[in-house]
């Protein structure tokens, strides 16, 4: 299938810090797959749940004054969006938006991650992920 997104990234001005907030917080898996040495910038794979489940996988990167973001706007399929919002601000994170239901398809809050790029986490509720 093509037109879908299949890779998603996050720049971190502190990468310890954020594969920290991400490891904890929703239990990826962060392992570095370049080094400046060897592929021209550091660059970590983020593992974000199992092959067989719906979502897709992503990197991570120096944020640089030359390229600056603090977006990926990716949306987290959670179980309870409660136990994540929590944890988001246990491990440094925001919340920039409240938990509300988007009718039809479940519930959704706004986070910001420890580099102040914006996500958001989806409950789902009478939808089903494909």
């Amino acid at each position: 299938m093509t037109n879908r997104v299949i890779h998603f990234e996050i720049q971190a001005d502190d990468l310890g810090r954020a594969k920290k907030f991400y490891e904890e917080t929703f239990g990826w898996k962060i392992e570095r797959m370049m080094t400046a040495e060897n592929g021209g910038m550091d660059y970590w794979g983020l593992t974000s749940g199992q092959s067989d489940t719906p979502g897709i996988n992503g990197g991570m990167y120096q944020r640089t004054p030359e390229r600056k973001l603090y977006t990926y706007d990716c949306t987290i399929l959670v179980a309870d969006i409660d136990a994540a919002t929590k944890a988001v601000e246990k491990n440094g994170g925001s919340i920039r938006q409240n938990k509300m239901e988007i009718k039809g398809v479940g519930l959704f809050a706004g986070c910001v991650d420890t580099e102040g790029n914006a996500f958001g986490l989806m409950q789902a509720t009478d939808w089903k992920p494909q």
